[in-house]
């Protein structure tokens, strides 16, 4: 097919993006959609382009060079896109190109002005707007001036911003052409930009309009405050009018100015609340169009509207399915289970199906609806109680935010009281008694429960597997939801709560459970990070083993190990590590991560930080050193407790409460950890199934299983079929959804709901956070969002997204622990705790506000955090 480097807007459409770029194609679809006016043009083809830029075959080695270049290297990488951008701007646009372009302006007019504007084939994407990236020149006027734009439009590809949100998109620079769109222009009173959704709070009810006079221009370089309309079912329910002092007019030879605009205009609105109303009525049937909330560029001309750009607004949250009219509330399941990253289909598709609550999804994530708990005033009073004591308080905030408005949640009557069932009522369970063989009951359980679970999978393959996992999962839904492990976690829970009021109440200190918990017996999490310790101690006495260790790419470096003087002890030791705990992983919730166990190198940064700042024994000196202060501090409360009235009373049932939480609150841990036993086991015998697909040629790679869910792997398995455009239409989904941060709570208007501590008692400029862990400690920030690149040195703390298990190696090593998620009863805390490290916790955006290195202080007591320099 011969090229064209022309194309009438009116007759592209999206198929044509390839040709035509996001832009382009996006107008085109638009000037379709009834009712809409697009300013006329054409298109200068992405073939215009290739052909241009062939003139000079080294431009093409440059991208080439560019493209290969580390991310990292930002200088030099902006310095490599400036030289190739300066190259493109010195061609010339080939002969047949021009005449192309010549006979398009003619048909529209040769004397008019133009916008000339950039249109790249990754732009306007649905998952990545990349608005902004490239250029846009405004009242072109002759042929000569278009050209020369058009060029300079070519050259754009390559800014620094563009080459930057490629790279943090995923887009290769060698994939990328650019088109160019070429529009009559118009001369407005005012323009700006309409979202169909607020951008804000991401509620898809409510559209904001953005205004001024003039061009666009103003707007977009920030030469005015714009106005602000916000508009819902038809109504401007908010408002907002600037004083707009200056204005992007055009001039009539070409070009354009901004200039002072009158006083007594300045806060005059830019559009009436009809013309707004009129304006967002337009951005319905857009939106409808295309399907998504839409960030749409609008310009008034007399009294009509003309549309220069519509693209999907790509920040917003996505909202789960209902599709029953219905408001929802839903709460993020990744906050309760420390572990917000988005997840593979496989993972989301694995951790519904072994859940005992409904999940929905959205984004990546999971959420559960509770609408119907918060409609029964009882069950509303227990699940906000339930996220005080033991969940995030900012998801109580959020909740009771969305409660307070009038209507959104509907008010249901609590039942009336149920009579008793048939054969009599139902005992409660006997009271559990403070004997740590529950416990060791519970654990055998396990044990056996996982062993035989191993045999089985081991003699299973293709249907049959899958047959089996599915009645292994309701053993795995068993094991959750059992009674006596649900008692034995609320025991300890409920010691601790009474520790903490009783000896506020009583003595008027402040989280003492904190310390009587200290080095508490059976915390499997806690033991896993002192025993990276031991792991330390095998390795620290051989410095030829140090040495490659610091230097290790890759995961085979476990059989040349043993070739170094003191590698056989180091690999014994690693081995031992691996076989208890190198089934966890950061975010072991989702099934499609890789192990500990398959990626041991991914320990190593903590193992090596361990060697330079711990001495021989730590791991047990540490546990004793602990255990030491839970007795003196267990000693001195029962000493001034007898002192009180009433106190051998006291001191007797405080004794006894701290046996029983000392004897339970170990055990907290360890149902997560059968979990994560039961998933490395599922992923063994799954991966093992994506390799046959691979050597059956089914699939190209065994981890493209990961963008399935499991219903469709297993029809992949009997079918030896594979949808690879769901597989890749998957992959670009989860990279999108990684640069989104899921909200604590989502109402199916789309509205992220984030809560806040509404205190007034923090010194000025603390960031708040809920107190999880007592103490107070100064120290180097060391803001770390990736296991394997942690770099700790003795005294630093600890701050970060969320700490899940497969954060615990790092714990030892700190002196403090900030996270941007948590509670008083999640991970992070508990083990924060176990170690005696003061912790806050649920820290909105921590490690944007906390610099890397800057000093701060802890108030683990207390709940804040300072930013000391």
């Amino acid at each position: 097919m011969s090229e064209q480097y022309v194309l009438d807007l009116r007759a592209v459409d999206a198929a044509d993006r390839s040709s035509v770029g996001g832009k382009g194609a996006r107008l085109g679809a638009l000037s379709r959609v009834e009712g809409v006016w697009v300013p006329d043009g054409f298109c200068v083809t992405t073939d215009a382009f290739r052909r241009a830029l062939a003139q000079e075959p080294s431009i093409g080695e440059r991208i080439d060079r560019l493209s290969r270049m580390d991310p990292a290297d930002r200088e030099s990488v902006g310095e490599s896109a400036a030289a190739l951008r300066r190259a493109i701007e010195r061609i010339a646009v080939p002969d047949d190109v021009a005449a192309e372009i010549t006979g398009a302006l003619a048909r529209y007019g040769g004397g008019a002005a133009y916008a000339v504007r950039s249109s790249a084939t990754a732009e306007d994407l649905p998952t990545a707007s990349f608005a902004g990236q490239q250029d846009t020149y405004l009242n072109v006027v002759g042929r000569a001036e278009v050209l020369r734009h058009v060029v300079r439009c070519w050259a754009s590809l390559f800014t620094g911003r563009a080459v930057s949100y490629r790279r943090r998109n995923g887009v290769d620079d060698r994939e990328v052409r650019m088109a160019v769109v070429v529009q009559r222009m118009v001369g407005p009173s005012a323009s700006g930009v309409l979202f169909t959704a607020d951008p804000v709070t991401g509620n898809r009810k409510v559209a904001t309009v953005e205004s001024g006079f003039g061009l666009g221009e103003a707007l977009v370089s920030g030469l005015v405050d714009p106005d602000v309309h916000r508009v819902r079912d038809g109504e401007v329910v908010a408002r907002t009018v600037n004083a707009k002092h200056r204005a992007v007019l055009a001039l009539p030879g070409g070009g354009t100015r901004d200039v002072e605009v009158d006083p007594e205009r300045q806060r005059v609105p830019a559009l009436t609340d009809a013309q707004v109303l009129r304006l967002v009525e337009l951005g319905r049937r857009v939106e409808a169009h295309f399907g998504s909330p839409q960030d749409i560029e609008w310009c008034l001309v007399g009294d009509g509207f003309a549309l220069v750009q519509s693209r999907p607004i790509t920040t917003l949250f996505p909202v789960p399915e209902a599709g029953d009219g219905e408001n929802h509330v839903y709460v993020s399941v990744g906050h309760g289970q420390m572990m917000t990253d988005p997840m593979k289909a496989l993972g989301l598709s694995l951790w519904r199906t072994t859940a005992l609550i409904p999940m929905h999804e959205a984004g990546g994530r999971l959420f559960v609806d509770v609408t119907r708990r918060l409609a029964s005033p009882a069950s509303r009073a227990a699940l906000l109680e339930a996220t005080r004591v033991g969940g995030d308080p900012l998801v109580r905030d959020a909740l009771e935010t969305v409660l307070a408005r009038d209507g959104f949640v509907p008010s249901l009557h609590d039942p009336a009281p149920a009579g008793p069932p048939a054969g009599g009522p139902v005992a409660p369970p006997p009271p559990l008694e403070t004997d740590p063989a529950v416990v060791t009951e519970l654990v055998g359980r396990s044990e056996a429960s996982l062993a035989a679970l191993e045999r089985a999978l081991a003699t299973r393959s293709g249907p049959a597997l899958f047959a089996f996992l599915r009645e292994a999962f309701e053993e795995h839904r068993q094991v959750l939801g059992d009674p006596l492990s649900h008692q034995v976690i609320m025991a300890g829970m409920e010691a601790t709560w009474w520790l903490n009021d009783r000896l506020l109440e009583w003595l008027g200190e402040r989280n003492a459970a904190d310390t009587l918990t200290l080095s508490a017996p059976g915390n499997i999490t806690s033991e896993m990070g002192l025993a990276l310790l031991d792991v330390a101690d095998a390795i620290r006495p051989h410095p030829e083993v140090v040495a490659f260790l610091a230097d290790v790419e890759g995961e085979d470096f476990l059989d040349e190990l043993v070739k170094l003087p003191g590698g056989p002890e180091a690999r014994e030791a690693l081995d031992a590590y691996l076989d208890r705990y190198g089934v966890r992983c950061v975010g072991e919730i989702d099934i499609t991560r890789p192990r500990w166990r398959e990626r041991p190198s991914t320990l190593l940064p903590a193992i090596l930080d361990n060697v330079r700042n711990f001495g021989p024994g730590a791991a047990a000196r540490r546990f004793a050193e602990g255990r030491a202060k839970a007795l003196e501090k267990e000693r001195d409360v029962l000493a001034r407790l007898r002192a009180l009235p009433d106190g051998d009373r006291k001191a007797d049932e405080t004794r006894r409460t701290i046996e029983r939480v000392r004897t339970f609150i170990g055990y907290r841990e360890y149902p997560k950890y059968d979990i994560v036993r039961r998933y490395f086991l599922y992923r063994r015998a799954l991966t093992a199934e994506a390799e046959r697909l691979v050597r059956a040629g089914v699939i190209a790679d065994a981890e493209d299983v990961f963008h399935l869910t499991f219903e469709e792997f297993e029809e992949a398995v009997r079918t030896h079929r594979v949808d690879h455009g769901l597989v890749r239409r998957r992959a670009e989904e989860f990279r999108a959804y990684q640069a989104l941060t899921p909200p604590r709570v989502l109402t199916s208007e789309g509205e992220a709901v984030n809560g806040s501590y509404r205190r007034d008692d923090l010194p000025d400029g603390a960031l708040a956070g809920l107190p999880v862990s007592a103490g107070t400690v100064e120290g180097r920030a060391r803001v770390v969002l990736d296991l394997a690149e942690a770099d700790l040195a003795a005294g630093d703390i600890l701050v970060t997204a969320f700490t899940d298990p497969g954060w615990s190696p790092l714990f030892v090593g700190v002196a403090g622990l900030v996270t941007e998620v948590g509670g008083l009863m999640t991970h992070g805390a508990v083990i924060a705790r176990e170690y005696g490290l003061p912790a806050v916790v649920g820290v909105d955006g921590a490690t944007r506000l906390i610099r890397d290195g800057q000093r701060i202080r802890v108030h683990g007591t207390e709940g804040y955090v300072e930013i000391l320099g």
